[in-house]
């Protein structure tokens, strides 16, 4: 008998939006999360007050106290929240470049993305790897010009910013009429309509959104407006109209300007998101192809994360629903152990808060608490076997031996240095000898490091010190490579949990060297 749940699967998916969103540190990403949810109803009143229930903390997307404590987000959440008929899944990530391996696999889980860029600083370069990321992704990519309600830099120059620096063409669907610091509100250019700007008292409740008849404009705005219709015949003239086709692909960004302090232009873009970016899709498998949206369950963990909630100590893998009816409850196979997987506990989860879900559809994530065999780039599956590919882990950059500052605390030193890894915060590097005595950290940027200190500390009860080491790049090699390696002057090869072996070196200059007298060797 067929199972009427995999018709409805298809038709759950397109309602379903599930979108990231990256920008650098300050740039309003945190803020414009929390109005999304304000306009998604999942807000009271007093924006950055997630409800929450009753005696609990309010639930924040920036649920760690260190990101708290920085002002930055250093982890990634996920948020799911009513819009439109339609189910949107945002993905928050973290908003420092360091942390672009985690934008990476949060973006595996992602069918489009915004990026959140500050007026007055355009791209900056310390976080322009986050946007190489997700343009390598070939994500359809939405952006987002913020704070234009402070002083900031000329529109135009903006745009040729972000043409020149990743590649993609940003074309404006919205125009702001009004220089930064001086913003009167923006044209829809569409439909030509202009919507005015109105300050609302810190951002607590939704912006009105006065609209105001071109004529009655010109004569209100006067040269401000002016300029924007200049500006906006300029970019007719040049052929800057969106294609759909081109935003699918990649190639072109449908741009907004607005303010998310203030709430204005954020109800137009949360619209672009479920207007233009693409419903869940068929999924390919590690062999390329396409799971039907309609097959049974089928699902991939892009996350794991533990002590979101201190009161509770667990440990929960976040998974993507890819195909079928996700029902909590059902016993599942895990494809890489081929054992059986009960899900009873299944949650949705929002900041630092959760709650029991029954049932899933392709495009959402559900939160799989203790679930202890299980690792980021993981599949899921019910009845038909499939597995996804893995996700793949960046090359670290630097390198720092970790050590327990009281060895009386070691038990709790390598449970939290397994966890850190797990979890991919940090890459934990052991010597085949030393094993947990004294690994190697490797991070693609510093911050890394922060975090793992923090956590070993606040989160495990195992303070630790960092050493320095000599090394500065990496690079995967084999068994067969790994003893000719270690006999070699400023070389050390060490093993990762997954059996990856990594080759470390102490300069870009020795590896060329490495490469060029030995071609024999693995090195990748």
């Amino acid at each position: 008998m067929a199972d009427p749940a995999r018709g409805d699967a298809v038709a759950q998916a397109a309602r379903r939006r599930t979108f990231a969103i990256i920008s650098h540190p300050d740039a309003g990403k945190t803020t414009l999360t929390e109005k999304f949810l304000l306009y998604g109803g999942a807000l009271s009143s007093g924006a950055g007050s997630v409800k929450a229930r009753e005696g609990r903390r309010s639930a924040t997307s920036d649920w760690m106290e260190l990101e708290q404590q920085r002002g930055i987000s250093v982890t990634s959440t996920v948020l799911q929240f009513p819009y439109r008929d339609h189910v949107v899944n945002l993905l928050d990530t973290p908003g420092h470049r360091d942390f672009s391996e985690d934008t990476y696999r949060v973006l595996t889980a992602a069918d489009a993305a915004v990026m959140v860029l500050d007026a007055a600083k355009g791209i900056e370069p310390q976080t322009l790897k986050l946007f190489e990321v997700c343009r390598a992704q070939g994500l359809p990519l939405l952006t987002f010009l913020n704070k234009w309600d402070r002083p900031g830099r000329d529109p135009l120059a903006l745009l040729d910013e972000i043409h020149d620096q990743i590649g993609v063409s940003p074309v404006p669907v919205t125009w702001p009429v009004g220089l930064a610091g001086d913003f009167r509100g923006v044209v829809d250019r569409r439909d030509g309509r202009f919507t005015r700007f109105t300050r609302v008292a810190r951002g607590a409740t939704e912006a009105p959104e006065e609209l105001v008849d071109p004529a009655r404009a010109a004569d209100e705005e006067g040269a401000a407006w002016d300029d924007a219709v200049e500006e906006l015949a300029l970019l007719d003239g040049v052929g800057a109209d969106f294609d759909t086709e081109l935003f699918l692909g990649g190639e072109v960004s449908p741009t907004f300007f607005g303010s998310a302090l203030t709430n204005f232009g954020v109800r137009l873009l949360l619209d672009a998101l479920v207007d233009l970016a693409p419903a869940p899709s068929p999924r390919a498998d590690e062999a390329g192809k396409p799971r039907p949206l309609d097959a049974p369950f089928s699902g991939f963990v892009f996350k794991v994360q533990a002590n979101m909630d201190r009161s509770h100590r667990d440990r929960i893998a976040f998974l993507r629903v890819c195909s079928g009816h996700f029902e909590r409850g059902m016993v599942v196979t895990h494809a890489q152990t081929q054992r059986p997987f009960a899900t009873k506990y299944a949650h949705t989860v929002f900041g630092q808060e959760r709650e029991t879900v029954e049932e899933a559809w392709p495009g959402d994530v559900v939160g799989l608490v203790n679930a202890t065999d299980v690792r980021v780039g993981d599949t899921l599956y019910l009845d038909e076997h499939v597995a996804f590919a893995g996700i793949p882990s960046f090359a670290p950059e630097h390198f720092s031996v970790a050590r327990p500052r009281d060895t009386g605390r070691f038990k709790q030193f390598r449970r939290g240095i397994a966890q850190l890894d797990e979890e991919g915060v940090v890459q934990v590097l052991r010597d085949p000898d030393l094993g947990d005595q004294a690994p190697v950290l490797g991070a693609v940027g510093p911050m890394q490091f922060d975090v793992a200190v923090h956590r070993l500390e606040h989160e495990f009860g195992a303070p630790v010190e960092l050493s320095p080491t000599s090394y500065s790049v990496a690079r995967r090699t084999d068994a067969a490579s790994a003893p000719a390696l270690r006999a070699m002057r400023g070389v050390a090869v060490f093993g990762r949990a997954d059996g990856t072996l990594l080759a470390l070196f102490e300069s870009p200059y020795w590896l060329d060297r490495l490469l060029a007298d030995h071609p024999e060797l693995k090195l990748y």
